[in-house]
């Protein structure tokens, strides 16, 4: 009897390191799912960043486009006013041309008469007159002469900064390009400029910020796009994977469920069904048909049918990923003995690759176990923990 003893101490001690080794793999199981969960509640996370940052990037981008439209639009209205003045000015100029061909022909009619009049005094005025004309006329040319020779000398100067030849540059230029047409030219333009007004010059600096700014933003909305596109595709592969996976074990759980029930029932027949077209968000509707009774859910079976066929069920998943143990608590409670039986025959069946722990008060399925475990109260207020091996009382009691 001590060997024996020492036998079911030994047995409980390996039973209860195999009991503790299974609560440490579910406990680790039980952190990867977390860390999943974490992981996925992450990624969606990332997501909803990356649409907020991609919002406001194309609100700026829209805001930088409207900018550039006004500053357009400002710069097509300066220069309409322009064409306008041009032809103001040409139109200006013909009367002026006018009225000093009308004045040169009224001075002509007088000097005429006051000529007939005064034939001798004009004489001596005029060649006065003309004598300091012609006075006035060298001093101007002597004035206009030195001007020449200093803005001559100044554009030498800056000519000569710039790094080319005169002669290369005179001989390369066209045949219209006259002194005459140049200074006209200039003039034009210069009169152009003036009635131009005040010109914002910062308008090329701002256009030049905003421009680098809209590659910087350019190249946001690039980077943003790209992560979002990558993890757009890394979702696809996860939904598809989950998919394919689910459809796998959901096929094998249907046909182990269709194999099952018949047995425990005696009969009839079971099927999953899908609630929707979407396997990730569909639910699963368990269709049952006990012997005698038409196709139904098992929300209309009775309780103990309903226990039957969730039984069915966790053992089709079983056959799937077998656990280390199994803990069943009081399912054969609104079983009948013929449902018990058929019960307790599967039981043995699936124990040579799952170890059942039942919390049972039924007799039958008290006989198919091989190991009883109770408490008892042999005296009043006093309770114990029994233990008894089934082989081993039944070889003892055959003794």
């Amino acid at each position: 009897m001590a060997a024996e003893r020492e036998r079911s101490d030994e047995q409980r001690r390996e039973l209860q390191e195999r009991v503790t080794a299974s609560r440490t793999k579910a406990e680790q199981h039980r952190e990867a799912a977390q860390a999943i969960a974490i992981r996925v509640e992450s990624r969606r996370s990332t997501k909803e960043s990356a649409n907020a940052a991609l919002t406001r990037v194309q609100s700026q981008l829209a805001y930088l486009k409207k900018r550039q439209s006004e500053l357009s639009g400002e710069i097509e209205a300066a220069a309409e006013p322009l064409a306008t003045d041009e032809q103001t000015l040409v139109g200006k100029l013909d009367e002026r041309l006018v009225v000093e061909n009308d004045l040169g022909n009224a001075r002509t009619a007088s000097e005429e008469i006051d000529t007939q009049l005064r034939d001798a005094e004009q004489q001596r005025v005029a060649l006065q007159r003309s004598v300091n004309e012609l006075r006035e006329a060298a001093d101007q040319v002597r004035l206009q002469l030195r001007e020449v020779q200093v803005r001559a000398e100044t554009v030498a100067e800056q000519f000569a900064e710039t790094g080319f030849e005169l002669e290369k540059v005179v001989a390369e230029l066209p045949a219209e390009a006259t002194h005459a047409a140049w200074h006209e030219t200039f003039e034009q333009l210069e009169r152009r400029i003036q009635r131009l007004g005040a010109i914002n010059l910062a308008a090329i600096d701002e256009l030049k910020e905003q421009s680098e700014r809209k590659t910087y933003l350019d190249a946001q909305y690039a980077d943003l796009t790209e992560a979002l596109e990558t993890l757009e595709n890394a979702i696809r592969r996860i939904d598809r994977e989950t998919r394919t996976r689910f459809q796998e074990v959901f096929e094998k759980s249907n046909q182990g469920l269709g194999r099952l029930f018949p047995r425990l029932f005696g009969g009839g027949h079971a099927y999953l069904e899908l609630d929707g077209e979407d396997v990730l968000s569909a639910g699963v509707t368990v269709m049952a048909r006990p012997p005698g009774k038409k196709n139904s859910t098992i929300h209309l079976l009775s309780g103990g049918e309903k226990a039957l066929t969730a039984v069915a069920l966790v053992f089709s998943i079983f056959e799937l990923n077998p656990a280390p143990f199994c803990l069943l608590d009081e399912v054969d409670a609104p079983l009948d003995d013929a449902n018990v039986g058929r019960f307790s025959e599967i039981v043995r069946e699936m124990s040579g690759r799952v170890q059942f722990v039942i919390i049972t008060h039924n007799k039958t399925t008290m006989e198919a176990m091989h190991q009883l475990t109770g408490v008892t109260m042999h005296e009043p207020g006093v309770s114990r923990m029994v233990a008894v091996d089934i082989d081993e009382a039944v070889r003892l009691a055959a003794m």
